[in-house]
């Protein structure tokens, strides 16, 4: 099933503000004696983020469940502020549900999981290393009450930045733009300096947590010499993905992104992996804690597919000649 056909499918418009759910299907009466799903974000039910509930709800689907049909699911959203998190898990706890779904960076899990109680199940989704994180106690193996879909994004970054390097050679100076308010920022960004060592490229890191901290992002990357731009992986991040990719373009600043919504919204170039299949996992396996799975005994997936997506109209209006090994190697090129 395509995207597109996902949306229509499922009909996202109650998604439009936080702690809306969905249109309800049956009585009263008979959604009180539904499970119900506690889902919290760390962003926002705006861009892509409606296309991922729609694959997480695809996912249900597939292991029988539907909203309104015989579950019930109550949605809160964080919008970025991941300090929120806390007090919006409260909010679903006290709606007794069967399970919460998680979805973020590691802090936002952590300060998620700290506030569940153990008995009940938490199956979440992130980019991060639960390992790391003391999320879950191995990957094979998660021993306690969470588990769920791990795409580690921010361990691409040292091959997106050899793509980067690739397309535009020019450019020995590369800018990073992080959210310092993702737990992992600091841990990417050694790892992002190291990388960028080995490349023999210079790499100026910035923070931006905020939409109005974005312009000065860029133009802080521009005055310390960036030729090129490396975009972080953040739940924050990715729901600004029109400014961002309107700003790359002012700036006329060739930048990498960690999915091909950006590359299909006007961006140059993405490498990562599918997010609206993870979506779809952690749905699969919601359905399956519901049907009396236990996380403890479900692994940790780790998506194994990345993707190459370039847009041909952007690199051409950068003035960039995109390397035939570049194309040959590309999942998906966009004309």
């Amino acid at each position: 099933m395509r995207r597109r056909d996902v949306v229509a499918a499922f009909g996202l418009a109650a998604l439009a503000r936080p702690g809306l759910s969905q249109p309800s299907a049956g009585s009263p009466r008979q959604e009180a004696t539904m499970p119900l799903i506690g889902f919290v974000h760390g962003s926002a039910p705006v861009g892509q983020y409606k296309l991922y509930v729609a694959a997480f709800l695809e996912g249900l689907k597939e292991e029988g469940f539907e909203d309104r049909q015989n579950i019930r699911i109550e949605y809160r959203w964080a919008e970025g502020e991941y300090e929120r998190v806390p007090a919006l898990v409260a909010e679903l706890l006290a709606l007794k549900p069967k399970m919460v779904v998680a979805y973020g960076p590691p802090n936002v899990l952590r300060a998620a999981i700290d506030a569940i109680p153990r008995d009940i199940p938490l199956v979440f989704g992130t980019g991060g290393d639960p390992v790391a994180s003391g999320i879950v106690a191995s990957l094979a193996r998660p021993g306690g009450n969470a588990t769920g879909v791990a795409n580690r994004t921010n361990a691409l970054d040292i091959k997106r930045l050899e793509l980067l390097r690739d397309l535009s050679p020019q450019a020995t100076t590369i800018g990073m733009i992080l959210n310092p308010k993702n737990s992992d920022a600091e841990e990417v960004t050694k790892a992002a300096q190291e990388g960028a060592k080995t490349l023999d490229r210079k790499l100026v890191v910035i923070g931006a947590s905020a939409p109005e901290q974005l312009d000065q992002a860029f133009a802080s990357v521009i005055e310390q010499g960036a030729g090129a731009l490396l975009m972080g992986s953040d739940t924050f991040l990715n729901a600004q993905r029109d400014r961002i990719i309107a700003l790359a373009a002012r700036h006329r600043l060739p930048t990498m992104y960690n999915g091909r919504y950006f590359v299909e919204g006007g961006g140059l170039i993405s490498y990562g992996t599918n997010f609206a299949d993870n979506y779809r996992l952690v749905g699969n396996y919601a359905g399956k804690v519901l049907k009396g799975a236990k996380p403890a005994e479900l692994p940790v997936i780790e998506p194994t597919r990345f993707e190459l997506v370039i847009n041909l109209k952007t690199a051409k209006a950068l003035g960039l000649t995109v390397p035939q090994t570049i194309l040959a190697r590309a999942d998906e090129v966009i004309e």
